[in-house]
C-alpha cells in the first residue's frame, strides 16, 4: 500500500500551474517559476496527506528539506525510507485487522460453509491434511525432483471456489504459468514443495493460507477456501 501524499502527482501539479493566474501568484508572493513550482509541490502534497489523515509538522518537513539542501540531513535516505515503510506497514496492518473484524461478521454464513466443506473433505479417502490446514490429494505422483522455496516452477492449474465456480485457469489460456515458489500464496508455496516434477495434485487451501480475511478481487471473497488442480511441469533453471 502507498500513502497517497508520498507520491507527487505531476499531472495535477501541471494542471495547477497552468490554471494559476497572475493575481493568485502575487498573493502567495511567488516571484519566479521556481517559487511557483515549489509552492505547487507543497500544497499538493499537503492536501494529499491531509486527505489521507496523515498529520505532519510542516515546519519539520521544511527543516528537513533545508538540512538536505545544506548537506546536513539528520537521517540518511535509506533510514528515512525505512522509517516511512515501518509506519506504513503498521498503519496498514491496523486497517487490515479492523477490516477483518468487519468481514468476519459480514461473511459469517460464508465462513461456516467453507469450514464445513473443509471438514467434510478432510474425511475423504486419499486426502492428507498438513499442520497448516492444507489439504491435498495425489491425482498422479511424479518421479522428478521436488522444488524448494528458492526455485521457480512451471505449472498448469485450474482454480475454483468450493461451489465449483472457476476463477482462473492456465489450461484455458493454453499457457503454463511460471513463478517463484515463494512468490505465491502460502498454501501454494507449501504444496509445490511436496510435489515431485510430473505430479498432479488436488489442493484445498483454507483462507488462512490463501487470501485470508480480505479476499482477492470480486470473485474470491474474504475467507474463501480455494480448490486447485495443479500439475507441476518443471523446475525452471
Amino acid at each position: 500500500m502507498k500513502i497517497k501524499g508520498l507520491i507527487v502527482l505531476t499531472g495535477i501539479i501541471a494542471l495547477m500551474l497552468g490554471s494559476c493566474g497572475k493575481s493568485s501568484l502575487k498573493s502567495a508572493n511567488l516571484k519566479s517559476k521556481e517559487d511557483s513550482l515549489s509552492y505547487a509541490f507543497g500544497i499538493v502534497n499537503y492536501n494529499a496527506l491531509t486527505t489521507d489523515s496523515l498529520i505532519l509538522n510542516p515546519m519539520i518537513v521544511a527543516k528537513a528539506m533545508m538540512d538536505g539542501k545544506a548537506g546536513k540531513a539528520k537521517m540518511a535516505d535509506d533510514i528515512a525510507r525505512s522509517y516511512i515503510m515501518v509506519f506504513i506497514n503498521k498503519r496498514e496492518g491496523i486497517k487490515a485487522a479492523k477490516k477483518a473484524e468487519v468481514n468476519k461478521v459480514q461473511y459469517k454464513d460464508y465462513i461456516e460453509q467453507n469450514e464445513a466443506f473443509l471438514a467434510k473433505n478432510k474425511e475423504k479417502a486419499g486426502v492428507t491434511t498438513t499442520a497448516s490446514g492444507l489439504q491435498y490429494e495425489v491425482i498422479k505422483m511424479g518421479t522428478g525432483p521436488k522444488p524448494t522455496a528458492q526455485n521457480t516452477v512451471k505449472v498448469h492449474y485450474v482454480g475454483t471456489l468450493i461451489d465449483g465456480k472457476e476463477f482462473d485457469s492456465s489450461i484455458k489460456r493454453n499457457e503454463p504459468a511460471t513463478f517463484p515458489v515463494s512468490g505465491v500464496i502460502p498454501g501454494w508455496t507449501e504444496a509445490l514443495q511436496l510435489m515431485p516434477v510430473g505430479s498432479k495434485f488436488k489442493l484445498c487451501i483454507p483462507s488462512a493460507i490463501a487470501y485470508g480475511a480480505v479476499g482477492a478481487g470480486e470473485v474470491i471473497k474474504p475467507y474463501s477456501t480455494l480448490v486447485f488442480e495443479v500439475e507441476l511441469l518443471e523446475i525452471v533453471k
